[in-house]
């Protein structure tokens, strides 16, 4: 089963969760959040010789998780 990337819970599936692809409403909520504020980002190719910005390592910190 798939987990939420929220808070790793199981995800039901789309017939059964109006929050799918995550568990919760709440965590529908917090990931919007995050693309509010910037925490993801679409991105697209870098011009040649351009380096990569660094990346955020909050999804390894429990404490940065809403």
């Amino acid at each position: 089963m798939k987990t939420c990337r929220i808070c790793r819970r199981p995800v039901a599936p789309r017939a059964e969760n109006p929050a799918f692809p995550l568990c919760s409403e709440r965590c529908r909520m917090v990931d919007l959040g995050r693309w509010m504020v910037g925490d993801y980002v679409v991105s697209s190719p870098l011009p040649d010789g351009q380096e990569p910005l660094p990346r955020r390592d909050d999804d390894d910190d429990p404490d940065a998780r809403g």
